[in-house]
This record gives C-alpha cells, structure tokens and sequence, in this order.
C-alpha cells in the first residue's frame, strides 16, 4: 500500500543529501494510479496539492495542475525533488537580485517519468495542462516561501498553508514587500 511505502521510505530520513532525497522518492515508486485517490481538480488556483506525509526532516505532497501558471516562488529554506508522475511539465527559472523583479533566465520542460532539481531560495515557477500531477519531496518541510507578483513589483512571504499563488487571506500574507523594476528604473 501507498501509505505504507512512504512512510517506510521517508521516516529515516535524518537531514537527507540531496542524493538520500533524490533516491526516497525513486524508492517511493509511487504510480498515477496510486495517486488519484488524493487527487482533486481546481479550476481557480494554478494545482491541488495534498500533503502525503510530513516530519520533522521531510515532506511529501502531490499536486495536480489546472491550466493556470503558479507564481514565481522559492522555497524558503528548503530543497527538493519533484517528479512528474502525468502529463508534461514546464519549468521556468528565475535570477532575483535584492529587492528586483525576477528575470526569467531559462526554462526547460520535463516528461512523465522525469525528476528535476528543486535548489535551496531558488525561485520558479511551474505550469502544464489539465492532466499534469507532479509529486514533491521537500527537506525540510517548506517554511517562509517567498511568491512572486511580478505584474505588481512585489513579493510575499507566504504562510505555510499557502500554495505557489498571491494569498487571498490577510492571515496567509507573512510579509508583504514592494520590488523594484530594473527595466524602467532611471539611470
């Protein structure tokens, strides 16, 4: 079962490398199939998420995609791997400098079956059609992601409940701070 497996697989985990992370969620193994009982459909946020399993050291959700970009965002303090699981994935990275705007400086897009690289206070963003659900292991737990506003210079630092969207909820807005625009400030 499911369930099972993962907990097996994660709860050893101690302050896992990045190899250690990369190679629980390989082990998980975990199929479509698997995981479409915790999958719900979203029409007014970018995915769905459902946490699997959480520690002190790790977590693991799934998320299943609308046709909505998430936001430019990091993830805090944390690293990860995500695995695409169905459907094909877009991913688009972004250099941040103090207190600008991102700039989008390359994407790359991932099939079913692919795994990529998630960095510690790297900023992304991620999108695909109906029918893309992606599986995430974080270490440790996110706390403190920073999501990107980038049609109203600002940026947000989220409360832990909040996906990869601008907060709808006061409580969600941790911090709330104001970029600059390089590309139309004066020289």
């Amino acid at each position: 079962m499911l369930v099972d497996r993962i907990s097996q697989v994660l709860r050893p985990l101690k302050q896992p490398s990045i190899a250690e992370l990369r190679n629980a969620l390989v082990k998980i193994d975990a199929s479509y199939r698997e995981l479409s009982p915790f999958l719900e459909s979203t029409s007014n946020k970018p995915y769905y998420r459902k946490l699997l399993y959480q520690s002190d050291e790790v977590e693991l959700l799934v998320m299943n995609w609308s046709n909505l970009d998430c936001a430019p965002h990091d993830h805090g303090s944390s690293y990860g791997w995500i695995q695409v699981i169905g459907g094909a994935c877009k991913n688009t990275l972004y250099q941040v400098e103090g207190n600008e705007l991102p700039e989008e400086i390359f994407h790359k897009t991932y099939q079913q079956g692919s795994t990529f690289f998630a960095p510690q206070k790297a900023v992304h963003k991620m999108n695909g059609e109906n029918g893309l659900v992606t599986l995430h292991l974080y270490a440790p737990p996110i706390t403190g992601m920073k999501v990107y506003d980038l049609e109203r210079c600002r940026m947000c630092i989220v409360a832990d409940d909040c996906g990869a969207w601008w907060p709808e909820e006061q409580r969600q807005k941790l911090q709330e701070l104001r970029l600059k625009n390089k590309n139309t400030s004066q020289k």
